[in-house]
């Protein structure tokens, strides 16, 4: 038997939201495989975009647990995430994400929360709340859904929306001043840490050693200090992505690897420890704005960089699913619809 909206009023206000969300998937999958199309057939031979790895090898590390601390300049950052990581192993499969909320009412939406992702929710009105969520996702979704690398923007936006309000709180709290990057939030970083590193009986953290990488681990082994740094200062969003409306351009992520036995887990000390990171992604930010590449390691004469060419295939075949999933739940709107209707 059908229920009319005056018997359930509120029946109406999900089928709006419902309409909304199969607005936006359709216009942004129309888009972008449509576009996309076009870039493979007649610009392909320009290569749009490519990736130049610098630093640590993180391939060495693939098979254990991890955390990526990593800057934030736009929407696009995830993408030169996803790419970089196709070609380290199970990375990406057994990844967990932490998302804005926002994020959730996209086409790949449901995917993320049926794959265990979480989406939290920006503000200080939220913030404890949503750590304590962040706590129990953990705990309930994580090692069961065999989970081995988590993503974490710490900085809790993008750079051009916290810029202003960071450097004020720097001024005010005697900390750097800071300008290709902003200071990062603790909560995230330490409730992850918190719930995920094995305890010796000592209480010390039972991390990993870089020149042990074979033998098993047990807990978060690793944090992967992630600095993504475009030509220019000029980040890439989504939107050109899709549309591939810049010129030519590569894009340049520094990783470096810190045993978690070397990272403090109490409070205080893990912020200091956080804060210096960013400081050094300023500076490496900074020599790369001045020259074009990342400094060397210290004791190296020279940094060694590494190509990773995009795979075009790969990327098609992730449009054309997010088309279909499009397709998926406009099928799911009307069947409902005809119910209430």
């Amino acid at each position: 038997m059908a229920v009319t909206l005056e018997e359930a009023p509120w029946l109406g206000w999900i089928v709006v939201k419902a309409l909304v969300r199969f607005a936006f998937m359709v216009a942004n999958n129309l888009v972008a495989i449509s576009s996309y199309v076009c870039y493979v057939i007649v610009l392909q031979p320009l290569r749009l975009l490519d990736m130049m790895e610098w630093g640590d090898d993180i391939k060495a590390v693939s098979k254990d647990e991890a955390v990526m601390l990593v800057n934030h300049q736009a929407t696009g950052d995830v993408c030169t995430l996803m790419m970089c990581l196709q070609d380290k192993g199970l990375v990406v499969a057994q990844m967990m994400w932490l998302m804005d909320h926002i994020f959730k009412y996209t086409n790949f939406g449901i995917v993320s929360l049926i794959h265990g992702d979480f989406f939290i929710r920006q503000g200080k009105s939220h913030r404890d709340q949503q750590l304590l969520l962040l706590k129990k996702h953990l705990e309930n979704n994580y090692r069961s859904r065999d989970r081995k690398w988590i993503v974490l923007f710490p900085e809790g936006g993008f750079l051009r929306k916290r810029r202003e309000t960071s450097q004020a709180y720097a001024k005010k709290n005697n900390l750097p001043f800071l300008t290709h990057v902003t200071l990062p939030r603790i909560g995230a970083t330490n409730i992850i840490l918190s719930s995920l590193v094995a305890r010796q009986e000592n209480g010390s953290p039972a991390g990993g050693d870089a020149k042990e990488l074979e033998s098993k681990s047990k807990g978060l082994q690793w944090i992967i200090d992630t600095t993504i740094a475009y030509p220019k200062a000029e980040p890439i969003d989504i939107q050109t992505w899709i549309l591939g409306y810049r010129k030519p351009t590569v894009t340049h992520v520094h990783y470096r690897i810190f045993p978690i036995k070397d990272v403090p887990l109490e409070t205080d000390d893990l912020a200091d420890w956080l804060y210096q990171r960013f400081i050094e992604k300023e500076e490496l930010l900074s020599h790369f704005y001045e020259t074009g590449a990342f400094p060397p390691p210290k004791g190296h004469k020279e940094a060694v960089s590494r190509e990773m060419t995009l795979s075009n295939m790969w990327i098609f075949l992730i449009q054309s699913f997010a088309f279909l999933s499009g397709y998926m739940w406009y099928n799911i709107i009307q069947y409902f619809y005809h119910c209430l209707f």
